[in-house]
């Protein structure tokens, strides 16, 4: 078996968990999404990101905003909606169950 692709379903699917967490403290432009996942260890491109991010958008779990950039054009800032603040909450409290079931089996088994 191909630990390397374990591994990699384990990252996609935290990927949605962790972004979420992020924007939950704060509004953030894709490259502070992505420097916050990297700083945490978990490398992730944009073209990995902006999908998800579009995805969370249209199930109503984000908004954006424009704001003018002195070095650029406009930069889209993404938030959390009420609605994603709910999700986030159910996510977290999946995130608490499992985090449980595998520390008990690893100490206890």
């Amino acid at each position: 078996m191909n630990t390397e692709n374990v591994k990699s379903q384990m990252r996609k699917g935290i990927l949605e968990y962790c972004t979420l967490l992020i924007l939950n403290k704060r509004k953030a432009y894709v490259s502070d999404i992505i420097q916050s996942l990297k700083d945490a260890k978990l490398i992730v491109v944009e073209g990995t990101l902006y999908p998800l991010l579009t995805r969370l958008k249209n199930s109503g779990l984000l908004n954006y905003e424009w704001v003018e950039s002195t070095q650029g054009p406009p930069r889209k800032y993404y938030e959390l909606t009420d609605k994603g603040r709910m999700f986030l909450d159910e996510l977290e409290s999946s995130w608490n169950e499992l985090n449980y079931v595998i520390n008990h089996i690893r100490d206890k088994e």
